[in-house]
């Protein structure tokens, strides 16, 4: 508990809920950044994302922030 202070802080209900959801919305935004980059989601249609390749990239890389944040909040 003293090296890592904050643990007591990552097991609460409260901060598992924010991490959980928030890690949600991170997979969802960059799925769809993936998407745009890959010209397969076209919305907004004059998105400069659109056709990008780097986005896809970029969206890939937020997607697995959002994977690594529901891990963590969901262990135990």
């Amino acid at each position: 508990s003293t090296l890592f202070p904050y643990t007591t802080l990552f097991r609460s209900g409260r901060m598992k809920i924010i991490l959980v959801l928030g890690g949600g919305i991170l997979i969802a935004l960059g799925l769809l950044f993936v998407g745009q980059g890959l010209d397969v989601i076209r919305w907004p249609s004059r998105s400069f994302m659109i056709n990008d390749i780097r986005w896809t990239y970029y969206g890939g890389g937020i997607a697995v922030l959002g994977l690594i944040l529901i891990f963590i909040g969901r262990r135990r």
